[in-house]
C-alpha cells in the first residue's frame, strides 16, 4: 500500500492529485528552459516535502524523467515517503563517486530519488561544486526537483536559487502570515531567484467540489 502522503500515486483520480497536474501545467507552460526546479517552504514543515514528492509523481506520470533531490539536510523526508534507504547526497559527496550510483528508482516509473543522506549539506550547497553536479546530472533527466529547507529556517534556499532555473514557494493555509510570507519572497528575490509562484498548500477543499468529483467518477 502507498503511504497516505502520496496521494498521487494511492489516488491519483483524487481532486487533490488533479491539483498537482495543475501546478504541474503551470511549470510546463513557464517556459522550455525550466529544467531545475527549487520548491521550498516559508517556514520548516513536513507538508513542503510532501507537496514536493507529489509533484514529482505527477510530473513522471506524464511520461518526464524526474529526479527528486532532497536537499534538506535538518529534515530529510523523502526518503521516508518513497520507504527508500537514507544513503544519499551528502554521502555522494564525501565518496567522490559518480553521483549517478546513489539514486534510487521510486514505486514510479520514471522517478528516481536523491535522498539527503546522514551528513550536512550546507556547506556543499553553497559551493562552486553544487552547480557542477547538477550539471552532471541534467543530460539524464527532464526535470530535477530541489526539495529545499524553508527560507526563514536556512540560508540554503537562497543559496539553491541561484543554481535553479526557478523556485516554487510553498505557503501552508491558515498557518503563516502575510508579512512572514513577504519576508520569505523577498529573501529570495535578494537571492534572485526566478519566482515562478507561490503555492497554497493543504486549502479546505469545497464539499461541494468534492461531490461533483465523485459522480464524475474522478475520486476512488
Amino acid at each position: 500500500m502507498e503511504r497516505a502522503e502520496l496521494i498521487a500515486l494511492g489516488n491519483p483520480g483524487s481532486p487533490i492529485a488533479e491539483a498537482y497536474r495543475n501546478v504541474r501545467s503551470t511549470i510546463r507552460t513557464a517556459g522550455a528552459d525550466l529544467k531545475i526546479i527549487e520548491i521550498t517552504g516559508v517556514v520548516p514543515d513536513k507538508e513542503k516535502s510532501v507537496f514536493t514528492a507529489n509533484l514529482a509523481v505527477v510530473m513522471a506520470q506524464a511520461g518526464k524523467r524526474i529526479l527528486l533531490m532532497d536537499c534538506d539536510s535538518a529534515n530529510p523526508t523523502q526518503h521516508t515517503l518513497f520507504q527508500l534507504n537514507d544513503c544519499g547526497l551528502s554521502e555522494a559527496a564525501a565518496s567522490g563517486n559518480d553521483i549517478h550510483a546513489f539514486c534510487q528508482a521510486t514505486r514510479q516509473a520514471g522517478l528516481d530519488l536523491l535522498a539527503a543522506g546522514s551528513g550536512v549539506l550546507s556547506d556543499l550547497l553553497s559551493s562552486e561544486r553544487f552547480p557542477q553536479l547538477l550539471d552532471g546530472m541534467k543530460a539524464s533527466y527532464d526535470y530535477i526537483l530541489l526539495d529545499a529547507p524553508a527560507v526563514l529556517a536556512s540560508a540554503d534556499a537562497p543559496a539553491l536559487a541561484a543554481c535553479a532555473d526557478g523556485v516554487v514557494l510553498v505557503v501552508e493555509s491558515g498557518k503563516e502570515e502575510p508579512k512572514t510570507v513577504q519576508l520569505a519572497k523577498k529573501r529570495l528575490e535578494q537571492a534572485k531567484a526566478k519566482i515562478l509562484g507561490c503555492v497554497l498548500n493543504n486549502m479546505k477543499v469545497d464539499r461541494r467540489y468534492d461531490e461533483f468529483c465523485r459522480m464524475r467518477g474522478d475520486v476512488a
